[in-house]
């Protein structure tokens, strides 16, 4: 695994890089600031997330994220 950049609307919006045997979200645009520090299990789940979110629904709760309950 490497670090991503990952992009909403053609715009960067954070970058996910390895943190243990999942990735690491890396908010760098204050709208995506809720989902910061949060880890998901691929690039995908992030992009995934970041949608929900701007979308109104707000982040969703970290064990709806790839995270083990």
């Amino acid at each position: 695994m490497s670090k991503q950049v990952i992009e909403y609307g053609g715009e960067a919006v954070g970058v996910v890089v390895p943190d243990q045997d999942r990735l690491k979200f890396l908010a760098v645009k204050y709208h995506v600031w809720d989902l910061d520090a949060q880890r998901f299990g691929s690039a995908d789940e992030a992009r995934a997330a970041i949608r929900h979110l701007l979308a109104g629904k707000g982040a969703p709760p970290r064990h709806e994220v790839g995270a083990a309950a």
